[in-house]
């Protein structure tokens, strides 16, 4: 899967929106990605998930880890083309943390799967719910990197696209001083 497929997806679905965005990172955006609209479609994730899957392939991981809830569909699609567990990390008292029984054992390696990669942020901080529960973190991936390659992991990170949007510190924004409403899209109101 090309990158001008990946895009195409998103086009097709409507996923690929154009406005004044608040993004999880707090930053603005004109550009905002929907992945959930490309995902609501099973053969659609199954494909991401698979072209995902075939770039972490080499890096033998045993377990694949999400942060819920933008990462769990595409999480779940790369476990599954992998052959190995797919579990999520989700917020309790405004951290990141494995809950629903779900454990990383000491040896386990575990690649990171988010939907879209903007700062990093969210990446690292599930690659810490990953250490903190005794696995190495061997890898990440996203279905888009929109950070421009300034993400900055520290482990091996595969992208299917690399997107760049322009962000904005809202304090310098200019769709901010044109006036125009913000919008909070995604997962975290």
């Amino acid at each position: 899967m090309t990158a001008d497929d990946v895009l195409s997806l998103f086009r097709r679905s409507g996923a690929l929106l154009e406005g004044h965005f608040r993004l999880t990172s707090g930053l603005h955006s004109p550009g905002y990605l929907q992945s959930a609209l490309v995902l609501q479609h099973p053969p659609h994730a199954e494909s991401l998930g698979r072209a995902l899957g075939d770039r972490l392939r080499a890096l033998e991981p045993t377990v694949v880890l999400s942060p819920a809830l933008g990462g769990l569909i595409i999480g779940h699609e790369v476990a599954r083309a992998l052959g190995v567990r797919a579990i999520f990390a989700e917020r309790q008292d405004g951290r990141l943390t494995l809950r629903r029984g779900f454990s990383i054992a000491p040896g386990d390696r575990v690649i990171v799967i988010e939907d879209v990669v903007t700062t990093g942020g969210s990446t690292r901080e599930t690659m810490a719910v990953a250490t903190d529960a005794g696995g190495t973190v061997v890898g990440a991936g996203s279905i888009i990197d929109r950070s421009g390659g300034a993400s900055n992991l520290g482990v091996p990170f595969h992208p299917l696209v690399a997107y760049a949007l322009p962000t904005y510190d809202p304090s310098a924004c200019p769709l901010c001083q044109a006036g125009a409403p913000v919008v909070k899209p995604g997962s975290r109101a």
